[in-house]
């Protein structure tokens, strides 16, 4: 088994914690696993991406040109990664703030409100959470228990109160890939 997986956006969108709860859940379910950041010198509102690979063997390069997944947080985000999926991958389109669709017809799309159930949530800040549980879903990467493993990893004992609704934005995506099948 190999996974990877593009995560990007712009910065403040939380793109680098989601690629961290997702390479902890690869580790608490017994795999190999890189996570590679990549941002601008902003703090917010310039671009940044992680990437993750996920293997049940030795992994042999970070290097990911053409990934099986891309979670697309923002327009240009899409623009850039969309063309790079590889043929049978997996593209997660956060439908809150991106209107274009993918004329590919030889990858599974997903539309994810992230902006939208975040903030039936109350709080913006988890689309990104609601997007890698769509991304979840629909690739069956890693478990539940080891993302919310994961989640217990990345939130500090200091701001346990923002567990919950950590939870509830990976739950609630979980939710919308199912429904956007």
């Amino acid at each position: 088994m190999l996974e990877h997986v593009i995560i990007a956006g712009f910065g403040g969108q939380g793109i680098l914690f989601a690629g961290q709860v997702l390479a902890y859940a690869g580790l608490f379910d017994g795999r190999e696993v890189v996570w590679m950041p990549s941002y601008g010198p902003e703090m917010r509102g310039g671009t940044a991406n992680c990437t993750v690979v996920i293997s049940s063997h030795r992994i042999r390069s970070p290097l990911v040109p053409n990934p099986l997944g891309v979670i697309a947080m923002n327009r240009p985000s899409f623009d850039r990664f969309e063309p790079a999926v590889r043929p049978g991958g997996v593209l997660v389109v956060n439908s809150s703030l991106i209107e274009a669709k993918s004329a590919r017809a030889d990858i599974r799309v997903f539309e994810a409100p992230a902006n939208r159930v975040a903030g039936e949530l109350g709080n913006e800040k988890v689309a990104n959470l609601v997007a890698l549980g769509a991304y979840v879903a629909a690739t069956k990467v890693v478990t539940t228990e080891a993302i919310l493993k994961g989640i217990d990893k990345m939130v500090p004992p200091e701001r346990s109160s923002l567990r919950a609704i950590n939870v509830a934005a990976f739950q609630r995506g979980l939710e919308e890939a199912s429904s956007s099948r």
